[in-house]
């Protein structure tokens, strides 16, 4: 995962190098760095940050909210992190330790449960570097407590991902990403999955704006 976020970045250093490149070369150097929608809602950003703030990153949270695939606590983080200001979150190794530290014997805890403890244990004065250690220690929590996550409101078992449509999407992508187009045809073919599951997924990533269809072919937008 190192080598390909080292990969990513020597790519397009910058936001200007994302926003002009093609969706299709994105897609294709982000395989290996998690879900595909992510690498579009990124492009979109570098596009919109580009063309509506110099190309220079918004520092606000609430600005940061505007932008395509950011919600408020990825917000918060970025602000964060980027910016070395006290905005209040939760990820889930932050959460594991105030799990473990102020709901020992509780079930199903909330994060609007945990965000006041966030909030008033918040090192105002350096809060990246207070954040990168609770982060730390929850993975050195994890750890020991393997079963600790669970006590979380939010806690759902990850789905197998063979066989999946997450690895069908993933799939149907990677795929496209190689060559300037295919048909439906050739994805079965090439993909060795079920037709009815290929179908579905195409039109799934058309509909999300992933993909296009021109007759009978499809390709990356």
């Amino acid at each position: 995962m190192i080598e390909k976020y080292k990969q990513f970045i020597t790519q397009f250093p910058d936001i200007f190098s994302l926003a002009h490149v093609p969706l299709q070369e994105v897609l294709r150097q982000w395989q290996g760095l998690g879900y595909n929608r992510r690498a579009v809602a990124l492009k979109n950003i570098a596009r919109i940050v580009v063309e509506q703030f110099q190309g220079r990153l918004p520092s606000s949270a609430e600005v940061l909210m505007t932008l395509p695939g950011i919600g408020r606590a990825t917000a918060s983080a970025i602000a964060t992190f980027a910016f070395n200001a006290p905005s209040v979150f939760i990820e889930t190794n932050i959460r594991t330790v105030f799990i473990h530290f102020f709901f020992q014997d509780k079930h199903n805890v909330k994060d609007c449960e945990i965000l006041p403890f966030v909030e008033k244990t918040l090192d105002t004065s350096n809060p990246r570097r207070w954040y990168y250690a609770l982060m730390d220690y929850g993975v050195m929590l994890k750890k020991l407590y393997p079963d600790l996550g669970k006590r979380s409101g939010h806690y759902k078992k990850q789905t197998p991902f063979k066989g999946s449509n997450r690895q069908v999407r993933g799939m149907i992508l990677k795929a496209l990403t190689a060559a300037t187009d295919a048909s439906e045809k050739e994805l079965i073919q090439t993909l060795y999955m079920s037709a009815e599951q290929i179908r579905k997924n195409l039109i799934q990533l058309e509909k999300e704006g992933f993909i296009k269809r021109t007759g009978k072919r499809f390709s990356i937008v």
